[in-house]
């Protein structure tokens, strides 16, 4: 009689039991413990929640394990913008801080510079009138009168006036001798700037500049513009400083006389005398 039990086992052929054995070892082999060994599907996840982490927080809306390990990145995301948030304040405290300071001190200084540089001004200022002209009288002066009348009622005072025919040295004599006086402060000409050969104010005056002012000449051509257009060119209306006394020669009519004198001269005429003898008031040299 044929042993089948022995037969088979000869042939490698186990029981029951071995091969149910068999069948467990395949079955754990084919499905892997998942606290233990982590499948593709696990490691796809891990790959997932890590991208989601750089992704943005716009991608964190569903509710599974992927995303909420997503939703744990844009947390981190958000602290990192409130962090931001922190470098944004402190930059605006420090520009407060900064331009207030600068702007006290600026503004602070601005007004001491503005204060000594006016500490000189002349309050009330004496004015010599001069009229050169070859038909003019002391009754028939109206530029003359112009240009009184515009220091008088800015509160100064005409010292003296004088009518001069149109006399290179004469003009110039005249000149000299009154930037000399106590009780004059600026001297104000008008007549012989123009082109014709008589005209030689100017000529006569300019030597004894120390210092020249262009911008008179320059601003009062500006103002005349809108009144005579291109003929302003023929105006050689000029300005400097003799002896510490500021002196402005206008042209002589009666409506260059009374703009000169009314809108350039006498809004400035107390600050440029108080400068130009500011060294002579300090006792400097």
């Amino acid at each position: 009689m044929v042993d089948f039990q022995q037969r088979d086992t000869t042939r490698g052929l186990g029981s029951d039991d071995e091969d149910e054995e068999e069948d467990d070892e395949n079955e754990a082999e084919a499905n892997p413990d998942p606290d233990t060994d982590p499948g593709p599907g696990d490691e796809h996840e891990a790959d997932d929640g890590g991208n989601d982490g750089e992704g943005g927080h716009d991608s964190g809306s569903s509710g599974d394990d992927r995303d909420h390990g997503h939703d744990h990145g844009g947390g981190h995301d958000h602290s990192h913008d409130h962090g931001g948030d922190h470098d944004h304040g402190h930059d605006h405290s420090n520009d407060h801080g900064h331009d207030h300071d600068n702007d006290h001190g600026h503004d602070h200084s601005n007004d001491h510079d503005h204060d000594h540089h006016h500490a000189h001004d002349l309050s009330s200022v004496g004015a010599a009138v001069v009229t050169v002209s070859s038909t003019r009288t002391h009754e028939d002066d109206p530029a003359g009168d112009a240009i009184a009348a515009a220091f008088e009622d800015a509160g100064h005072e005409v010292a003296v006036r004088e009518i001069l025919r149109d006399d290179y040295d004469k003009i110039q004599s005249v000149v000299d001798v009154l930037v000399g006086r106590s009780d004059v402060d600026a001297v104000v000409t008008t007549g012989g700037t123009g082109v014709t050969p008589d005209d030689v104010t100017i000529e006569a005056i300019e030597p004894l500049f120390d210092k020249h002012l262009p911008g008179f000449g320059e601003l009062f051509r500006r103002l005349s513009y809108d009144e005579i257009g291109t003929r302003v060119v023929g105006t050689r209306a000029a300005a400097g400083v003799v002896d510490g006394v500021p002196v402005f020669c206008l042209p002589g009519s009666e409506n260059a006389a009374r703009l000169g004198a009314g809108e350039v001269i006498v809004p400035e005429v107390g600050h440029l005398a108080g400068l130009a003898r500011r060294n002579e008031d300090d006792g400097e040299e």
